[in-house]
């Protein structure tokens, strides 16, 4: 046996530069394991609608829960769990069950553009006019034999902030009445269409937003 071999079966030393190397290689593939780990278990704590919150609505910790995800450079965009509730807060725009909550659709009262009016609707709704939809209004005014003038389009896109079933108080024929979010602008003809007995209809918009 030449002392090639003898120095290779040797058993190997602490002061051995390999098993200092080995050993130390092991030590940088685990921590950069726990560091992947952790980075993946990173999260933070965002707040969650319990139920639908309309526009208007003042915002309180009853309407929230809380949840821990991961939303990487996008987590600004929505309201954290551990930051306080903006003081006298309301929607500005309709947050959905168990959706995140955007900071955008948060604001002061001062910040919505429109207010909410009960229209009253004959006949049956589409599906789709839910909260947080959107509908068109159109307006047909009476005409002098007892019918009404050919509809315009009052409001494009207005919220719909909620629909309550079998309101009979609003007209002896509705069979529901729609909360719409009427721009300030429009207002006036809104309220001037239904003390004259105009025709108010709510066509669902698919494109969801005003122009």
């Amino acid at each position: 046996m030449t002392d090639a071999t003898i120095t290779r079966l040797r058993k190997p030393s602490w002061k051995d530069p390999r098993l200092l190397l080995g050993i130390l290689l092991v030590l940088v593939s685990t921590a950069g394991t726990v560091a992947l780990i952790g980075s993946l278990d990173h999260g933070v704590e965002i707040y969650v609608a319990r139920q639908g919150i309309p526009v208007g609505a003042r915002l309180s910790s009853q309407d929230l829960d809380r949840m821990t995800v991961r939303l990487g450079g996008a987590e600004a965009q929505y309201l954290r769990a551990d930051e306080p509730l903006p003081e006298g807060a309301i929607a500005t725009s309709f947050v959905g069950k168990g959706q995140l909550v955007p900071r955008g659709s948060i604001g002061a009262a001062r910040a919505l553009t429109g207010k909410p009016v009960a229209v009253p609707v004959d006949g049956v709704l589409p599906e789709q006019l839910q909260e947080g939809a959107r509908a068109d209004v159109w307006v047909a005014a009476p005409d002098e034999r007892n019918g009404f003038k050919d509809p315009h389009l009052l409001v494009r896109a207005g919220e719909v902030v909620k629909v309550v079933q079998n309101q009979q108080a609003f007209g002896a024929n509705a069979s529901q009445v729609v909360i719409v979010l009427i721009p300030d602008d429009k207002l006036p003809q809104l309220l001037a269409a239904q003390s004259n007995k105009s025709r108010i209809s709510l066509v669902w918009n698919p494109e969801g937003s005003a122009p």
